[in-house]
């Protein structure tokens, strides 16, 4: 089968490290340094359920509650990676508004999203519950992980890959393609 062209965008608040995120995915290292993103692209391959996947992710500027989503946020992206740090209430606060701009252009009821709560290895600086970014996700519907780009961990001691693995599935879920997890077959 030939590799399956999926484009993600990844929205957020400034500082929130959305930037960290993506480059330990597609170069697993972790930058430490701080240089605010005007917006980059970056391709990998990847393979989830023997399906293989070209994968755009569009790394997005910070937004915050006075930004203009560009139109090309909503046009060709298959699905949105939504991260916000449970160091900030305010880009808690930011990362609801931006899936209710999301909503309001594509013109959807419903978008496939995985939110991210990032720098859970601050979690002595954390004021942002995991109970909170859960719910917040159970109400749109939306798969909710918890993450340290720093210590390329995600929630249940899986790794940031998770992440993006988890966003190529719930875009095929959206587009019908699901393929159930079944223990035992029958012949």
């Amino acid at each position: 089968m030939p590799p399956k062209q999926r484009k993600i965008a990844i929205m957020g608040y400034r500082s929130v490290g959305k930037s960290s995120l993506s480059i330990q995915f597609v170069e697993g290292q972790f930058v430490d340094s701080y240089d605010p993103t005007i917006e980059n692209t970056f391709v990998k391959t990847t393979r989830v359920n023997n399906q293989e996947y070209d994968l755009k992710l569009v790394d997005t500027a910070g937004q915050d509650e006075y930004s203009i989503l560009p139109t090309q946020y909503s046009m060709d992206i298959h699905g949105y990676v939504l991260v916000y740090s449970i160091t900030s209430p305010k880009s808690f606060e930011i990362i609801q508004i931006i899936y209710d701009k999301l909503l309001d252009m594509t013109g959807k009821v419903h978008v496939p999203v995985v939110l991210v709560g990032n720098k859970k290895d601050l979690h002595m600086d954390r004021v942002v519950t995991q109970e909170e970014g859960r719910r917040l996700a159970d109400s749109w519907k939306a798969v909710f992980l918890e993450a340290s780009a720093k210590q390329n961990e995600v929630t249940s001691k899986k790794c940031v890959a998770d992440i993006f693995h988890t966003m190529l599935m719930e875009i095929e879920k959206a587009n019908g393609n699901v393929q159930e997890k079944t223990g035992c077959s029958i012949s």
